[in-house]
């Protein structure tokens, strides 16, 4: 791979992440209600989901789900189906007063149970729960890859590239999330953010869902 192709990569990848998908909304919602330190945990969740996706990508299963179309439909209806409970929970969760020992952050009714480790479930789960990603990186990868140089190690560079590109950006919303904290000093405030956040996400399981029909 030489430099020209890396940095194209590159310049896509970052044009890629940096619109708002359900780990973007994830990642703010989680600074704004936890605090950026603790929606790190956030983060990490959702770039080992990206891993697994290319390695699962890498091995061969997006090539079987493009042939299958009943195990595809199956999996979106599945990971659909995950993004409206999310979207539930979020509609469903009460307004907290705002307290300062979050770093700007908004409480949420679950942050006694926010544990590191369920934070960093939480983003994994939601970003494994996509299989158009499978699809994604096996029509993606390709067009980078040198036929004639050792491919392990340009998929290694591709892979790491993506890691560190999309750690930054969704590091970045979920700082972006955390400075909100603030603004949202009303009940009001927090309730029409959870409710937003919610819809937002029924929203993305819904279409996912109906994309497996």
């Amino acid at each position: 791979m030489d430099g020209l192709t890396w940095i194209t990569y590159v310049g896509v990848i970052t044009a890629l992440i940096v619109f708002p998908g359900p780990v973007a909304l994830l990642c703010t919602s989680h600074g704004l209600k936890f605090g950026r330190h603790r929606a790190t945990a956030t983060v990490l969740g959702g770039a080992l989901a990206s891993l697994v996706l290319m390695l699962v990508s890498a091995l061969g299963l997006g090539a079987i789900l493009a042939a299958s179309e009943t195990a595809f439909s199956l999996l979106k209806v599945v990971g659909g189906g995950y993004l409206i409970f999310l979207g539930i929970q979020a509609w469903r969760a009460g307004p907290q007063p705002p307290s300062p020992e979050l770093d700007g952050a908004v409480p949420d009714p679950l942050a006694p149970k926010a544990s590191i480790g369920r934070l960093f479930r939480h983003g994994f789960m939601v970003g494994v729960s996509n299989p158009k990603d499978l699809l994604f990186f096996a029509a993606l990868f390709p067009n980078f890859i040198a036929v004639g140089e050792p491919q392990l190690m340009q998929f290694a560079i591709l892979a790491l590239t993506w890691l560190v590109i999309d750690t930054t950006l969704m590091s970045i919303y979920a700082a972006m999330g955390s400075g909100l904290g603030r603004w949202f000093n009303r009940p009001g405030r927090v309730k029409a953010f959870n409710r937003a956040t919610g819809g937002l996400f029924m929203v993305a399981g819904g279409s996912l869902v109906a994309s497996g029909h």
